[in-house]
C-alpha cells in the first residue's frame, strides 16, 4: 500500500517542528501536543476505534511491503514443549518425588508432567509441517503464521526458520505466555492489545488452518473460522485437526449432531490428521501445489 506524496509535507516533518516549538505555556500544554503524538489522548476510551483501526492497518501495511499474499494458520497450545525439554522436567519430578512420597501436590504435577511427555510429539510434528509448509516455489509462496508463542507456536515458526523462510507472529499482550518465540522473521513479528483485530489478521490471507491440541485459546480460534466458514462469511479453506484421539476425546462432535445443534453437512468443515505428511497433502491439493510443472515437492531438506 503506497501512497502518492501530494503538496503536503510528511507528518515526520511536522512532528519534528513540534519537538522544537519554542517553550511557552501554551506549547507546554497537552492541548498543543499533535493528536498523532499524545499518547495520553491516544489511549482514552473514546479513542478504541481508531486503536482498532490502527491494529488491523499496521500489520496489514507491513505484509504488503513483503509481498506476502497467502498465510497458512497454525494454532495449537502454548503448553506443549518439545520431548526433550518435557523428558528432562519429568526427571526432576521424579527424582524430586522419590524424596518426598507424601505431598499429593507433587502427585498432580507429575501426572501433568507425564501427558506433557505424550502430548511433545505434536511439538516434532508442527515443526515438520512448518517445514512442509516452507518448501515452495516462489510461485506457490504461503508463509506460516502463528499466535507467536511458546510451545506449538514455536515449533510451526521453527520449521520454517529450519527452511531458511520468512515466518509469521501474532502476539498479544497477555499476563503470561505473550512473549514472541526467537523463531518468528523479526520484521514479521507483531503485537496486538485487541483479539479482535489479531483473529481478523488471522484469516484476512489463509490458504488453510491447523488446529493442534490446545486450551481456551486454540478452541476459541478454530471455532471463530469454523463458525466464518458455517456461515459462509469467509471462502473455503481446509480446517485440520491434528490428533483425532485428543479432539474425539475433547469435544463430541457427533453428539451437536445428533442434538440438533449443527448439521451433519457441518462435519465436513474440518478434517482429521496425524501427521504432518497428511496435513501437508491436504494443504498442497487445496492449494495446487505439487501438481504444477517444476513443483517443489513435499518433503523436508532434512530431518528433525
Amino acid at each position: 500500500m503506497k501512497f502518492k506524496r501530494g503538496p503536503y509535507p510528511p507528518a515526520a516533518k511536522a512532528a519534528q517542528e513540534n519537538r522544537t516549538a519554542a517553550e511557552r505555556p501554551q506549547t507546554a500544554s497537552g492541548s498543543y501536543t499533535l493528536a498523532f503524538q499524545d499518547l495520553d489522548f491516544l489511549l482514552r476510551d473514546e479513542l478504541r476505534p481508531i486503536r482498532m483501526q490502527l491494529e488491523l492497518l499496521k500489520p496489514e501495511i507491513t505484509l504488503q511491503e513483503h509481498n506476502i499474499e497467502s498465510t497458512i494458520v497454525i494454532f495449537g497450545s502454548a503448553r506443549i514443549p518439545e520431548p526433550e525439554t518435557a523428558h528432562n522436567h519429568l526427571k526432576t519430578l521424579e527424582d524430586s518425588r522419590a524424596q518426598d512420597s507424601c505431598d499429593p501436590r507433587a502427585e498432580k504435577e507429575l501426572q501433568r508432567a507425564r501427558n506433557r511427555v505424550a502430548c511433545s510429539g505434536y511439538y516434532q510434528e508442527a515443526r515438520r509441517l512448518g517445514r512442509l509448509i516452507s518448501r515452495h516455489t516462489p510461485e506457490e509462496r504461503m508463509v506460516v503464521v502463528t499466535g507467536g508463542g511458546p510451545g506449538i507456536m514455536e515449533a510451526a515458526n521453527r520449521g520454517a526458520g529450519d527452511e531458511k523462510q520468512e515466518t509469521i507472529g501474532l502476539n498479544i499482550v497477555l499476563p503470561r505466555e505473550q512473549t514472541p518465540n526467537p523463531y518468528i522473521t523479526p520484521k514479521l513479528c507483531f503485537q496486538f492489545h485487541y483479539f479482535a483485530a489479531r483473529k481478523m489478521h488471522f484469516l484476512l490471507r489463509a490458504r488453510g488452518l491447523v488446529a493442534f491440541p490446545g486450551g481456551f485459546g486454540t478452541m476459541d480460534e478454530l471455532f471463530e473460522t469454523l463458525t466464518l466458514l458455517q456461515t459462509k462469511k469467509i471462502e473455503p479453506i481446509p480446517v485440520i485437526l491434528f490428533g483425532p484421539e485428543f479432539w474425539k476425546r475433547i469435544i463430541n462432535f457427533e453428539a451437536l449432531v445428533e442434538a440438533g445443534m449443527i448439521a451433519e453437512e457441518d462435519l465436513k468443515l474440518f478434517q482429521f490428521v496425524h501427521t504432518a505428511e497428511e496435513a501437508w497433502e491436504i494443504l498442497a491439493s487445496f492449494n495446487g501445489i505439487g501438481t504444477q510443472p517444476g513443483a517443489s515437492g513435499t518433503q523436508p531438506s532434512g530431518p528433525l
